[in-house]
């Protein structure tokens, strides 16, 4: 697939596309420029950027000209918190529209009996679902034995000590070196703080999820809340398996799929590995393998769907009825045929980029990937992940760095290297592209050596960085992004 095909699947019959989308960002850009022109630069140079960079950043991807589009318009200008036919302000009609149309295209998209299209982001997305399960696990039944119909009925005491037992609720997720995200229970983050949280990794030895450690781990602990899913983790995940453990300890399965949800769209995750089927709650971001707008989403099951519709006010204000718009096109995008085989190229690509690292000596987290992360281990070129990052950025590649499991380093100077294959994937890069994508990657981290004690500073041999990112950028060129759209 080219990069021209993967455009046309935006495209209605008969449309010039690439010429319409131009025309519409060259008038954009000049009304920008008559008010700051100073921002107005900063997009075209982004823009510019963008194109000369190797992307692999995991959580970034490159959404449609009609996505972009869709995110400036009037939408902005809308306050509308509620829900759709249940807004505290007025004239909400046209929002009612576009958030029904976002959920409807993501229940129909993901096979899911509810889906809430309000969240901002993929944290928000978390809040509401952690808050849905207290309100539905905790409150509910809480002011039930009061007697009560809501908490603004309960006498002080009484309040307090349902507060009290909201608060004391216990959550067993992934831990973060072993790839799991900050908002599955990490003490810095607020879900380690709303939580009593305890976490689970991987089999010390292969780097694998260890489905009889985690059940021990349940067993003992008897979380409320039980978190799968990763942000760093490069093999699929057994859901069927985690729902089982999940019923066996008497906790709530929730899926965090905001890496993987391209996946599961495209139907390269499926039966066990599809987290819909088998979770009372999956969230996601839009954006990443999605490929949509920066914001989160919700799906659940009808026991769980009244909690979550409550995000505004529970945790959410005003939606950004704007960004639910272009979830919309974006859902709709996806459920195209093209979308399917887009996301079985990911898959593929990410392989070909481990495959291409292993053969030239590299290690690798858990051996390979069979999803679209790759985690490359940087101590065996004696480098930090800091170093490592810093060193690509200045020969094109753009990545970030990421712990792996025990790492010396911490989280903040790391060990490794997280790659992911969506962005270049959207560009049109295939398995061939991404075995050179590891060629340079290597040629890089081979040639860059540590300045003294420092875990930040580096120094990349005389002319490296230069012939990779002119290589860089004879591949981007061949695949370019957003082929036909001039500024």
């Amino acid at each position: 697939m080219t990069a021209e095909s993967l455009a046309a699947s935006y495209v209605a019959p008969g449309a010039d596309y690439a010429a319409t989308a131009s025309e519409a960002y060259q008038a954009a850009l000049r009304v920008i420029e008559s008010v700051e022109p100073r921002v107005a630069d900063a997009t075209r140079k982004e823009l510019a950027d963008q194109r000369d960079s190797l992307k692999l950043i995991a959580s970034e991807n490159y959404a449609s000209p009609a996505v972009l589009l869709t995110m400036g318009t009037w939408f902005s200008d809308k306050y509308a918190e509620g829900t759709v036919g249940h807004r505290f302000y007025a004239a909400c009609q046209n929002v009612d529209t576009v958030e029904a149309l976002a959920a409807e295209h993501a229940r129909e998209l993901f096979g899911a009996q509810y889906a809430y299209a309000q969240p901002h982001s993929g944290i928000d997305a978390n809040l509401v679902a952690y808050w849905a399960i207290l309100a539905a696990k905790v409150e509910a039944p809480g002011l039930a034995d009061l007697g009560a119909k809501h908490v603004n009925d309960l006498s002080e005491a009484d309040w307090e000590s349902l507060r009290g037992k909201l608060g004391n609720q216990r959550l067993l997720g992934m831990s973060l070196d072993t790839g799991g995200h900050l908002t599955h229970g990490f003490r810095p983050n607020i879900s380690g703080k709303m939580f009593h949280q305890r976490q689970y990794g991987t089999d010390p030895q292969t780097g694998l999820l260890d489905y009889d450690a985690v059940a021990a781990a349940a067993r003992e602990f008897k979380p409320l809340v039980l978190v799968a899913g990763y942000s760093a983790y490069p093999r699929r995940v057994n859901f069927a398996k985690m729902r089982e453990i999940a019923d066996e300890v008497g906790a709530v399965l929730f899926v965090d799929m905001a890496h993987f949800a391209g996946l599961v769209a495209g139907k390269v995750f499926t039966g066990d590995e599809d987290p819909v089927p088998h979770a009372d709650i999956v969230t996601t971001t839009t954006h990443k393998s999605l490929r949509g707008p920066r914001g989160g989403l919700v799906l659940a099951t009808e026991e769980y769907a009244p909690f979550v519709d409550k995000g505004c006010p529970m945790v959410l204000g005003g939606p950004l009825s704007h960004v639910m718009a272009a979830k919309a096109v974006a859902l709709a995008e996806a459920r195209q045929a093209e979308f399917g085989v887009y996301a079985q190229r990911i898959a593929d690509n990410a392989k070909a980029l481990a495959d291409g690292f292993l053969k030239r000596g590299a290690t690798l987290v858990t051996g390979g990937t069979d999803n679209h992360i790759v985690l490359l281990d940087v101590t065996s070129f004696g480098l930090t992940g800091r170093q490592a990052e810093s060193a690509l950025l200045d020969s094109g590649v753009v990545t970030n760095r990421n712990a792996v499991p025990a790492d010396a380093n911490g989280a903040w100077y790391t060990s490794g290297i997280r790659f992911g294959t969506p962005a270049l994937t959207s560009r049109g890069f295939g398995a061939d592209d991404f075995d050179r994508v590891a060629e340079l990657v290597v040629e890089v981290l081979s040639n860059t050596q540590p300045e003294g004690s420092s875990k930040a500073k580096y120094t990349i041999a005389d002319g490296v960085a230069a012939r990779v990112h002119a290589a860089a950028s004879e591949l981007l060129a061949a695949n370019p992004l957003y082929p036909g759209l001039q500024l």
